[in-house]
């Protein structure tokens, strides 16, 4: 695991910009750091090893030397590749680096190549004969790809933050990304909050040449469902999460741990693994145990037999570090998760340099709550759809309660009323806070959705609400965050449910095998009673559950976020007088509106770490 840097070096750099720029994302990679540089690019390595750890340094290169490589990732199939290659008659000089199958397997099979891989990735090929490049993108994106142009260079890497020492670089903020956050919370698009700066999309691959970028996409998730019972696809779902586990654990020459909630996913993934060491985390609250873990935890890991090591995050703590963790996320992520992750990802790195986690059950089996909702009829469903919406469209105008919201949303499509798992403000609530000119310039959440439902136009409800959620919610949220706060730390995570057999074989399992009235993700619950307990295999779903609200109605955390909203930053994009409601409305009781405190609150300090 490790992160790279890159420019095509118009400014004919001698290689002192790219060491800087190299030394920004040193916690990508502190064990080592490799260049190379000619009259054409500059490509910069930090790496964090994991693999072959005497003879994996980067950039890498083929054996004549035309091709070189900076790779990201671990690819989980590559002794199968390299043996494919060796009969092919490459010569490999290195005894098992994943990133020497790379560039072998470019030179044998070209831009296909992306689809032999299994792994997590981020990786460009630069081509000394005719300067060109080709990249990718795993999958689902659990390793982060970022590009811009400069004129006629191209700038890329793992980072945002390594591209602001460019001296070509002109750092301005995306007002456009800013209205899409507060509908999501993360920036849900190929741009970024940085204008002309760009994600490469999962599950795409890019080819360069002559200042002219090529992208296509490789992979698209294809839910086409097969018959069989509940039992049948448990059993598939158990050998073959085992099976993913195995693969995620054995590709590594250091010791793996393993992150451990009280839910079902972490546990299973611990359990699978026979990990030594689990990690977790909990938080100090006035509620009591309402938001820490470490107890369920704790009790699970001696059923299985493993040491469990643990930490209670203060409320000190987690608003102190907050601003260091939106400056590691490059962009804003207002889910309040991401700092716990950020302090378990801390704690493990002191023990070891790899661990797993349970990042993508949920969205490939389906585990949240709300995938339930298009299946729960009621009395007023039977109203025809028509009355529905004229009662939808009156109800949009009413106070936003609880009650109301039920009404409003009955009376929508799912593409009208689901754009993912978080919906923080409304279209009418966000075009209140926002300055008008902000407001008036940026399209509907929906507009963002619609060409990830017109690709599954044919499916049930529920398959389609998995699908916008591996596409965009995935990418923007758990996985940023996933990646993020474990570099921050010099820590690799793995994630087994998001593996490509693991998706073959959950994009087969009927829609009764994964969602029902009573319970989610069905096939995954059953497998791992196999071996779980069965309080643990039929746990809701918590995360990172935050005490946010709580905080939110305390002096001392009030005056902090009110000291926010009346920033020069805040007057710039925002109605101050609409935030300050927000907050009081809070603070009285009124209303639970600290998400939406939060997400506001999360940009402020985002950009104060980087514009201000």
């Amino acid at each position: 695991m490790c992160g790279f840097v890159g420019f095509t070096n118009s400014i004919k750099d001698d290689g002192s910009l790219l060491t800087s720029m190299m030394d920004k994302i040193v916690h990508r990679g502190p064990d080592s750091s490799g260049s190379y540089v000619d009259e054409n690019i500059a490509l910069g390595f930090r790496r964090l090893s994991i693999v072959d750890l005497a003879d994996g340094d980067q950039p890498m290169f083929n054996e004549d030397g035309n091709l070189v490589i900076v790779f990201n990732g671990e690819i989980y199939n590559h002794v199968d590749l390299r043996r494919e290659l060796e009969d092919a008659g490459h010569i490999f000089r290195t005894s098992h680096s994943d990133t020497e199958t790379l560039i072998h397997g470019f030179e044998e099979w070209g831009e296909s190549m992306v689809q032999r891989l299994r792994g997590m990735f981020a990786f460009v090929i630069y081509n000394k004969a005719d300067g060109s490049l080709f990249g990718a993108r795993d999958m689902f994106g659990i390793k982060p790809f970022y590009y811009t142009f400069i004129g006629d260079d191209f700038l890329f890497g793992s980072e945002i933050k390594s591209f602001l020492l460019h001296p070509d670089f002109n750092k301005q903020l995306n007002e456009d990304a800013l209205a899409h956050y507060l509908s999501f919370q993360y920036s849900p698009t190929e741009e970024t909050f940085f204008k002309n700066v760009f994600k490469l999309p999962p599950a795409h691959s890019f080819s360069l040449k002559n200042g002219k970028m090529n992208k296509t996409r490789y992979f698209r998730p294809d839910f086409n469902a097969e018959d069989g019972a509940l039992e049948y696809y448990s059993d598939l779902v158990d050998a073959q999460v085992r099976e993913s586990v195995s693969v995620h654990k054995l590709s590594a020459d250091v010791e793996v741990g393993s992150f451990l909630s009280s839910g079902i996913d972490s546990s299973y993934i611990a359990e699978a693994a026979n990990v030594d060491k689990t990690f977790t985390v909990g938080f100090e609250s006035p509620d009591g145990d309402r938001y820490n873990e470490i107890h369920y935890a704790k009790k699970f890991a001696d059923t299985i037999g493993v040491e469990n090591i643990s930490k209670v995050i203060t409320p000190e703590e987690y608003w102190e570090t907050f601003p260091k963790i939106q400056y590691f996320m490059d962009e804003p992520l207002a889910d309040p998760a991401a700092i716990a992750l950020y302090f378990v990802s801390k704690l493990a790195s002191e023990y070891v340099k790899v661990v797993m986690s349970g990042e993508g059950a949920d969205e490939l089996f389906g585990g949240y709550r709300i995938y339930q909702e298009p299946l729960t009829l009621t009395a007023y469903d039977k109203l025809p759809f028509a009355l529905r919406r004229v009662i939808s469209k009156i109800c949009e105008h009413l106070p936003q309660k609880h009650g109301i919201n039920y009404l409003v949303r009955r009376g929508k499509t799912i593409e009208e009323r689901f754009i993912g798992n978080a919906n923080i403000f409304s279209l009418k609530e966000r075009n209140k806070i926002l300055k008008s000119e902000i407001a008036k310039k940026a399209v509907s959440p929906m507009v963002l959705c619609s060409k990830f439902y017109d690709e599954v136009k044919d499916k049930d409800t529920v398959t389609k609400m998995q699908y916008l959620d591996i596409n965009m919610w995935l990418m923007g949220d758990i996985l940023l965050k996933a990646d993020k706060t474990s570099m921050a730390n010099s820590l690799e995570l793995r994630v087994p449910f998001l593996d490509k057999k693991v998706m073959e074989l959950a994009q087969k399992i009927p829609l009764k095998c994964r969602v029902n009235t009573v319970t989610t993700k069905l096939a995954l619950r059953l497998a791992a009673e196999k071996t779980l307990p069965e309080l643990t295999a039929k746990k809701d779903k918590l995360g990172f559950p935050v005490p946010i609200r709580v905080w939110l109605k305390e002096d001392k955390y009030y005056e902090t976020v009110k000291t926010a909203f009346t920033s020069s930053a805040a007057e710039r994009y925002f109605d101050t007088k609409e935030l300050l409601k927000l907050l009081d409305v809070h603070r009285s009781g009124k209303a639970d509106v600290s998400r939406k405190i939060w997400t506001v609150y999360t940009f402020l300090v985002w950009h104060k770490e980087y514009f201000e």
